[in-house]
């Protein structure tokens, strides 16, 4: 499944960790982290979703504590 959202981030560099970090959770298939047009996508295992989305927005704020992602 892959899914966009509007997210927050303070800079470029802050999305570029962040985005690596993501990449990195068990399930994870793609992901990226835009600074410019505030945007992250998240491409991950369908039965997996959600728990693989919380992680990866925790993962995100443990990096960058701004790092917010709209539903």
């Amino acid at each position: 499944m892959k899914k966009k959202f509007k997210c927050e981030i303070d800079c470029a560099n802050c999305a570029a960790k962040v985005q690596d970090a993501i990449l990195k959770i068990d399930g994870v298939e793609n992901a990226s982290v835009n600074f410019m047009t505030q945007k992250f996508m998240l491409e991950a295992d369908d039965e997996r979703f959600d728990e693989i989305l919380k992680e990866a927005i925790k993962v995100g704020r443990r990096i960058e504590p701004d790092f917010e992602v709209e539903f």
